[in-house]
């Protein structure tokens, strides 16, 4: 078997006819959209406003989403996601996928959460791709530390006057609303809401963060409240209960990432295998040494490996009962396995690796990133250890 992002898929028993036309439509469209555009994209540090109609168009947008609000869901399943996941990193520039579906944690607080007022409000100009919506829950003065947020939002009348700022908010700098987790009530955990605030409201400000290691692609900002008003109708679920939204919300966008983790790594593996027998060392090609074959031999296992936990925790939201402990340490385990083929296809590369304008390269330097947006690797371990009672 070739070493190549396709073959390097373990089979699925789960996918159809159907899945595979996903497939085949979505890797046209990207093939044709983004891929030839996307380094392109990463170096101007943005990717232009254009996309979001067109990917509107092809079903990417709203893939997954109620129907009523321009959404495509009759017959979407778990598997279509993991294909779109895998789709959207095969071509290696993380921030472009990052910032082009970020209303996928943005916006299912809305809908699984928000009244109907606010659904009809927000969902289809966002899945039409004309308006955009993040989540803002970091804070500079805390990350995965949910509980503790410190951004309050004090009750007056018929609004909620909100203060503090939120940093690493990806998709802030174009937000027309943004999914904000505020405290409403007292310490911890039960005194958090979930707020829906638009950007346009007077004493809203943000700024770009725009110096980072990767995902340069990725609009990322720090967005700054001063004495916002917001009016009580854009709570989003019940106020003080805003802990449970979040950490509902969490376990889809860590399945996200897991699975676009894994496909960066078999990026790796193919792109390693491509020049290591083109390769020539030592009078003969670089896959023909032991020390290299037996470096692809571990990268298939890990890989492997995380296929395979990918699609327990898929079939476990499939059936309706999903662990968080257990898609916790999934995410740790797709962001080990791709920083372990990073750094393994960069060493197999060599000098070349280390030259700017190939995937190893971009791939090496964005897997900070993915080990801990989302939660970091040691909070996931620790959540996890709580959720099987330790």
């Amino acid at each position: 078997m070739s070493l190549d992002f396709d073959s390097a898929r373990l089979p699925n028993p789960h996918l159809r006819p159907e899945h595979e036309e996903w497939r085949t439509q979505l890797r046209r469209f990207i093939d044709t959209e983004i891929a030839p555009f996307a380094e392109e994209w990463d170096e101007a540090g943005a990717i232009p406003d254009e996309l979001w109609p067109k990917a509107a168009n092809v079903g990417l947008l709203g893939l997954g989403y109620p129907e009523q609000y321009g959404g495509i869901s009759e017959g979407i399943d778990s598997w279509h996601q993991w294909i779109t996941n895998e789709e959207l990193n095969r071509f290696a520039v993380g921030g472009v996928p990052a910032t082009l579906m970020v209303h996928g944690i943005g916006l299912p607080p809305v809908l699984n959460w928000g009244s109907e007022a606010m659904k009809e409000l927000v969902a289809p100009p966002v899945l039409a791709g004309e308006k955009h919506i993040s989540l803002g829950i970091t804070e500079p003065g805390g990350g995965s530390d949910v509980a503790n947020i410190r951004t309050t939002a004090i009750r007056d009348g018929d609004h909620f006057v909100v203060n503090g700022s939120k940093t690493y908010i990806t998709g802030g700098m174009r937000a027309d609303w943004v999914s904000t987790a505020v405290r409403t009530g007292g310490d911890g955990a039960g005194g958090v809401s979930m707020l829906l605030i638009p950007t346009d409201a007077e004493g809203f400000s943000r700024t770009a963060l725009d110096r980072k290691q990767g995902w340069w692609a990725s609009d990322t900002a720090t967005l700054y409240f001063d004495n916002v008003r917001v009016p009580v109708e854009n709570l989003i679920g019940e106020e003080n209960k805003g802990f449970l939204v979040i950490m509902t919300n969490f376990n889809s966008e860590r399945m996200f990432m897991a699975a676009g983790m894994e496909a960066l790594g078999r990026v790796c593996l193919e792109e390693a295998a491509s020049w290591a027998r083109e390769r020539n060392t030592f009078g003969r090609r670089l896959a023909d040494h032991q020390v290299i074959r037996h470096k692809f031999a571990q990268m298939k296992q890990k890989l492997n490996a995380t296929q395979a936990y990918i699609r327990v925790c898929y079939e476990s939201i499939e059936r309706g009962d999903p662990n968080p402990g257990d898609i916790a340490l999934l995410k740790v385990q797709a962001s080990e396995t791709m920083e372990y083929c990073a750094r393994e296809a960069m060493q197999i590369l060599g000098g070349i690796g280390y030259m700017r304008g190939n995937r190893v390269e971009r791939i090496y330097r964005e897997v900070r990133v993915n080990a801990i947006g989302g939660g970091s690797e040691e909070i996931m371990r620790d959540l996890a250890s709580r959720q099987y009672g330790l």
